[in-house]
């Protein structure tokens, strides 16, 4: 997949079957808008391409935006979509001054002469240009001028699958990792460098990584107990994460402390890929250390049974 982070870079196709939108999560129903652009693309012996935004819009354009929380960063969004069959990716700068194209500016200077779109495929209620005064029904009364085609995926082919951006983030946010899994057709995950802590835990014979996501933008599940994969170093590993504040060692904020299965080695100021599998319990207070230690090795367990 080709990848170009401003429109200038992008050089007219003869037969461009093109896309549009944030795909924030490039979940299930994205897919699904992905596979029939890429069915067109063969049947018709043209070039897929996607064209998408960063920032998201609603960190531009919203008034609160400050609360936003996304599915994936660029990186993750660039990684899923060439997963997809896309064979060209526009990454355009969401800016305040871009958000004030027209409907007609930007049909007609980006999809029709700089891509050279001869079909576009889009999803249900799509809208576009200032003030979202581009819909599906503008484009089909002027689709002839254009000189392209237009396809809309159907509310129903969407609604069936019962899938938004907006219900992976509530599922992520009540700890139903089962649920988001499913919609995203993948295991959620997120990045972060590890950090220097307190090192409690190989106090109490589990060793843990203090895992810091640099992007304050990126969602962060439930507080709680999870079965997870971690990524280091190429290598994939199990462990059992808890996501919270840590209130029987009377933490001092949020934290995503992972202790990795049959690993120990320094790995701080080394990024890693947390991947969530399964949620095991609610974040609780106990005791004294001894108590922590005893549920801890519960839940090392449980996540072992859940990672097999």
């Amino acid at each position: 997949m080709k990848v170009y982070h401003h429109i200038t870079d992008f050089q007219t196709l003869p037969n461009a079957i093109v896309t549009i939108g944030t795909f924030d999560g490039v979940h299930l129903g994205h897919q699904k808008i992905l596979k029939r652009l890429v069915e067109i693309a063969e049947l018709t012996n043209g070039e897929t391409v996607v064209l998408t935004f960063w920032p998201h819009p609603r960190m531009v354009v919203s008034k609160d935006s400050q609360n936003l929380r996304l599915l994936s960063t660029l990186d993750e969004k660039i990684e899923f979509l060439s997963q997809n069959g896309v064979q060209h990716l526009v990454v355009i700068p969401f800016t305040r001054e871009f958000s004030e194209l027209s409907s007609e500016e930007f049909v007609q200077q980006i999809l029709v002469e700089t891509i050279g779109t001869k079909k576009l495929v889009i999803g249900y209620d799509h809208h576009f240009g200032r003030n979202r005064e581009g819909s599906f029904e503008y484009l089909q009364q002027n689709a002839l001028r254009y000189g392209f085609e237009i396809e809309e995926i159907s509310r129903q082919e969407i609604d069936n699958l019962t899938v938004s951006s907006t219900k992976i983030r509530q599922a992520l946010l009540e700890g139903n990792i089962q649920t988001a899994n499913e919609l995203l057709q993948r295991q959620y995950s997120f990045t972060g460098l590890v950090a220097k802590g307190r090192q409690l835990g190989r106090t109490l014979g589990f060793p843990t990584a203090n895992v810091q996501v640099s992007e304050a933008f990126k969602l962060i599940p439930a507080d709680g107990v999870y079965a997870v994969r971690v990524q280091v170093r190429h290598q994939m590993y199990g462990g059992v994460m808890n996501i919270g504040l840590r209130p029987t060692v009377s933490g001092m904020g949020r934290t995503q402390e992972v202790h990795i299965f049959d690993f120990n080695e320094d790995i701080y100021g080394e990024k890693i890929v947390v991947v969530l599998v399964a949620y095991i319990r609610a974040e609780q207070k106990f005791e004294g250390l001894d108590a922590l230690k005893a549920q801890i090795e519960l839940d090392r367990m449980a996540a072992i049974q859940h990672l097999k």
